[in-house]
């Protein structure tokens, strides 16, 4: 495939390796003991535990509101007549690196990029952020090709899943024979599909997508990194090695494309994959933005805090662009050490409603934003 094919594509949705359905979200499987395990580990390096609603480090942006006026009521998640509207912002900044190897793209209206001709539900949308690492190449291949991949891939649209999970893996082999382009150059992949109300997150690498529903951050994707216990086994049973928290002494993630300078021959197994985990979720009203970012904000903030953060700025002054921005600032206050990527999905044209206690034999004044900070605080001071 020529480096220089620029595309995107429609969807169908699959459940990411390690995780299982519970109500209508994601969950990892194996069990609490794991994920506490990992976030002892996290807390122990200085970077945010995922499981920990709000960080500590939210106080600066996130207050506790204490005005209460009528009731909100949520909508059913049941409503069948919701049809999302899409709106996207981003920004990007290089931050403290010497050079800038985040690439992204943001497709709104799949139907006006690809052509009517193309089979492609409406409404649609796609969305991807790639990490690069060891110069731009392949990051920059992989956002030009990726949807063009998923969309002529054989499976698709009849099975997306196995749509995606096939372009991932053909446009890893794809950029080893571009000859012009540096093989040894890497990338993480995190892309967003959206066809009506159906939403298929892929992600190979330590980028996150988190949706923001109803004030409550729900993580739509797995940080791949060496140390995760369910890579170590996958990475040792194939012969690679940790140290030090990096692949084989080299690669801080377990999953990258490019890099082929640390993997086989095409079509062998080797313990850096370039295949992705799906997760998939079926929007409803209460699904009000999707937050997209590279490690760069996630190493200096938990994906509550994100959430926060987004929500109130879009109450402020409903514009995800002007969120995308307020999240890189947040990030670089926070002395981030990498490049910066962030994209906000907003589903609706109207900004997020105020969510309210409803009222009971006992008196609160406080939001439930300001319940779900102060349980992050009191968390992280266990």
């Amino acid at each position: 495939m020529a480096a220089g094919a620029d595309f995107s594509h429609p969807f169908k949705i699959l459940e990411g390796e390690g995780y299982s359905k519970d109500n209508g979200s994601a969950s990892p499987r194996g069990g609490a003991n794991s994920e506490t395990i990992d976030a002892f580990k996290q807390a122990k390096s200085g970077k945010p535990p995922r499981q920990i609603s709000v960080m500590r480090h939210c106080m600066s942006t996130a207050r506790l509101e204490l005005d209460i006026g009528s009731i909100a009521t949520s909508p059913l998640d049941g409503e069948s007549n919701f049809l999302p509207i899409f709106r996207s912002g981003s920004c990007s900044e290089i931050g403290p690196k010497q050079f800038m190897e985040d690439e992204h793209i943001c497709i709104d209206n799949l139907v006006e990029h690809i052509g009517s001709s193309a089979n492609i539900p409406s409404p649609g949308a796609f969305y991807g952020v790639f990490d690069g690492h060891g110069g731009t190449d392949a990051a920059s291949f992989i956002r030009k090709n990726i949807l063009k991949f998923i969309i002529e891939d054989t499976h698709f649209p009849a099975h997306v899943e196995m749509a995606i999970r096939s372009a991932f893996v053909r446009a890893d082999h794809a950029f080893a024979d571009a000859s012009s382009l540096d093989r040894s150059s890497g990338t993480t992949a995190l892309t967003a599909l959206i066809f009506g109300r159906n939403l298929v997150i892929a992600n190979v690498g330590d980028c996150r997508a988190v949706l923001g529903k109803r004030g409550r951050a729900i993580e739509m994707s797995r940080d791949h990194k060496p140390n995760c216990t369910s890579e170590r086994l996958r990475i040792e049973k194939l012969g690679g090695i940790i140290y030090d928290g990096y692949l084989n002494g080299q690669l801080s993630v377990a999953r990258a494309l490019g890099d082929w300078h640390m993997k086989g021959s095409k079509g062998s197994s080797h313990p850096l994959s370039a295949e992705p985990e799906l997760q998939e979720a079926t929007l409803t009203q209460e699904d009000e933005f999707l937050i997209m970012g590279c490690d760069g904000l996630w190493d200096v903030m938990s994906s509550q805090c994100a959430v926060t953060i987004v929500r109130k700025e879009l109450m402020l002054h409903n514009d995800p662009q002007r969120c995308s921005r307020e999240l890189v600032r947040e990030a670089l206050k926070r002395n981030t050490c990498d490049n910066l990527t962030v994209m906000v999905v907003c589903f609706s044209p109207d900004p997020p409603p105020r969510i309210e206690i409803p009222k009971s034999r006992v008196r609160r004044s406080i939001s439930l934003e300001g319940l779900n900070f102060l349980k992050g605080v009191l968390d992280s001071n266990v």
